[in-house]
């Protein structure tokens, strides 16, 4: 059965996702954070430092609000190899615990006909169970190459996000890991692309390549450093396109537009300048 249109409104079954300190911390290390305290680090990535207890990165939604992607059971069958991240953001209503469970209940809320392929987008709504409030949204995109050519609305088109043409406000640069996939893995995506270099080979790829959400969390640990002093209470919304895959081991340099009050443009770079992730802005109680 190819991709069904119809689908869209259709909602996954409720999932429970529990994490721990254990965690939080695994996912910190995954994206990069370390022992550099004057950028606040180490208060994500151990127990409790000069004072301060643990804090949870704020992109660490991505990976505990993924249960709402049962979703897709509802769009028809497809091949998987296919299948591309597009999109991803995230909306927070206040700071991730450092250890709790959500539950989860994703929604179809689109499915365009690009021709080459169908886009569906996902929104998950988080929910904490200790207390019944939401604590995050997130929101996907997934370009399946093949399934297009159905006649359907062709969606939103054109650049998103642009960012101004003058220099940036802000810019960092991190260095991955050559070993960041086999890192960041552990926190649950287990995709041999990123892990299995004859896996990868059959991709088209020299060697597994860095998730594109471990790109979005170092892009979210320097959203949060420059425009919000290190405080996940000030982070409330990121959102962005992956533009290129990064190989683990390069360098990813964010630039940041301040374009309002709270607002802020940004794109991500790989090591030859190429853009790796753009349409960038990030929302944020200003100072």
């Amino acid at each position: 059965m190819p991709i069904d249109p119809s689908a869209v409104g259709a909602t996954s079954d409720p999932v429970r996702h529990s994490w721990t300190s254990k965690d939080a911390i695994l996912y910190a290390l995954g994206v990069g954070a370390g022992a550099v305290d004057p950028l606040g680090e180490l208060a994500f990535t151990t127990e409790n430092s000069n004072g301060i207890d643990q804090q949870v990165l704020p992109t660490m939604a991505v990976v505990l609000g993924g249960g709402g992607g049962g979703a897709f059971a509802s769009i028809g069958s497809f091949n998987p190899a296919m299948l591309v991240h597009g999109e991803q953001a995230i909306e927070l209503h206040g700071p991730i615990p450092v250890e709790g469970e959500v539950e989860t209940v994703g929604e179809i809320t689109g499915i365009y006909d690009k021709g080459k392929g169908a886009l569906v987008e996902v929104r998950s709504a988080s929910t904490d169970t200790a207390t019944g409030q939401p604590l995050f949204t997130t929101t996907m995109s997934a370009f399946i190459r093949g399934e297009g050519g159905f006649g359907g609305d062709r969606g939103p088109s054109g650049p998103k996000n642009p960012p101004p043409e003058r220099a940036p406000d802000h810019e960092t640069a991190y260095v991955t890991r050559s070993d960041q996939a086999l890192l960041y893995r552990l926190s649950g995506d287990r995709n041999p692309l990123h892990s299995d270099p004859t896996f990868a080979a059959m991709g088209g790829f020299d060697r597994p390549i860095l998730h594109g959400l471990c790109t979005y969390g170092f892009t979210g640990r320097a959203l949060l450093h420059r425009l919000c002093a290190s405080d996940p209470a000030r982070f409330r919304g990121m959102e962005g396109r992956f533009s290129s895959p990064v190989l683990p081991g390069e360098r990813l340099t964010v630039r940041m537009w301040e374009v309002g009050p709270g607002e802020a443009l940004f794109h991500t770079t790989g090591d030859d300048g190429r853009v790796v992730l753009d349409g960038g802005r990030l929302t944020y109680d200003a100072a």
